[in-house]
């Protein structure tokens, strides 16, 4: 009696063992399920970030061939006048058509400055500079009696062209220069070719899609807006890192393994800085600071693409061809 029940016990163990394997083999399968489409597919979603940068490429070279520059200048990169009034109730419709009659072959632009959602001033920018004094006089003097502001309500920028122009070329050698830095930085830091050429690649795509998006939504870009380009080459090349030196330097887990735990940890970034960024901009009342925001939202959106698919799919076929898992 005690030998058929000690028989049972060892059968009852031994199934008991291989139920408990079947259930860790389920559950490994599950696992390989829910990573299928980016496991099997990465090569194929490679095509995704190609094409955004291909077409940011085009817009770019498009306005270039059409106007000669490859972003929308404000007047602190390429000389105007820039008068701000800081009154309410401005009809700025009014304002508006007044100085577009009045001048009807020079460029302005109009912006609102608001206030939890009410309007407490007007922005009118035009391509004027500083050198045209009586045609600079003249803009001021008619914004004056149209809009019956006292000169206290009044904050004039006049730029000329020739400081405009070293504005812009001085803050291009400060970004070709930063990039530079930062490239050397990264081969001295990975000291292997390819890692370190697709986290300056991401980098470069970054500002390059950035610079298209500002182009297509017209926006202007002033040394504010350079400065944001700036921070942008830190940002994405932070992101990038945090890929490539969790994939090179693992210890344990395969190259999708620290794919995923870096996605989780630079998503966690990406969406913390947008919230703080977006929120910015709704409660910002100066135009610069919103400029800026604006830009960095624009290049973290951009990021996220170059980074977790451009980036993380071309490291990973370059480690899977040396034979690495």
């Amino acid at each position: 009696m005690r030998r058929r029940d000690r028989i049972g016990k060892k059968f009852s163990f031994g199934k008991t063992s291989e139920s408990k394997q079947e259930a860790q083999d389920k559950k490994t399968e599950k696992k390989i399920e829910k990573k299928s489409f980016y496991y099997k597919h990465y090569k194929q979603l490679l095509i995704i970030p190609l094409i955004v940068l291909f077409l940011s490429l085009v817009i770019i070279g498009f306005k270039v061939a059409t106007t000669g520059e490859f972003i929308n200048k404000g007047i602190s990169l390429k000389g105007g006048t820039s008068v701000t009034i800081t009154k309410e109730n401005v009809d700025k419709l009014q304002l508006e058509q007044i100085l577009r009659e009045t001048f009807p072959k020079t460029e302005i632009n109009f912006r609102t400055i608001e206030d939890s959602g009410t309007q407490i001033g007007v922005i009118a920018e035009s391509d004027i500079p500083s050198e045209d004094a009586v045609l600079s006089n003249k803009f001021i003097d008619t914004i004056k009696s149209t809009t019956g502001a006292t000169d206290a309500q009044l904050s004039i920028e006049t730029i000329g062209v020739s400081l405009g122009s070293s504005f812009f070329k001085q803050t291009m050698i400060a970004m070709v220069v930063a990039f530079i830095l930062m490239a050397i930085v990264v081969f001295l830091y990975f000291k292997t070719l390819v890692p370190s050429a697709l986290v300056i690649l991401s980098a470069f795509a970054d500002i390059i899609t950035t610079i298209a998006v500002l182009d297509v939504l017209n926006i202007k870009v002033s040394t504010a807006g350079i400065a944001a380009l700036l921070m942008l080459i830190g940002y994405s090349v932070d992101t990038d890192i945090l890929l490539t030196m969790r994939v090179l330097k693992r210890k344990d887990g395969t190259i999708y393994d620290q794919i995923i735990s870096s996605f989780k940890t630079g998503m966690m970034m990406n969406i913390a800085t947008l919230a703080a960024v977006i929120a910015g901009i709704f409660v910002a009342q100066s135009p610069i600071l919103r400029e800026i925001m604006l830009i960095v939202v624009i290049g973290v959106l951009a990021d996220m693409i170059y980074t977790w698919l451009l980036n993380a799919g071309l490291l990973r076929l370059y480690l899977e061809k040396k034979g690495e898992q």
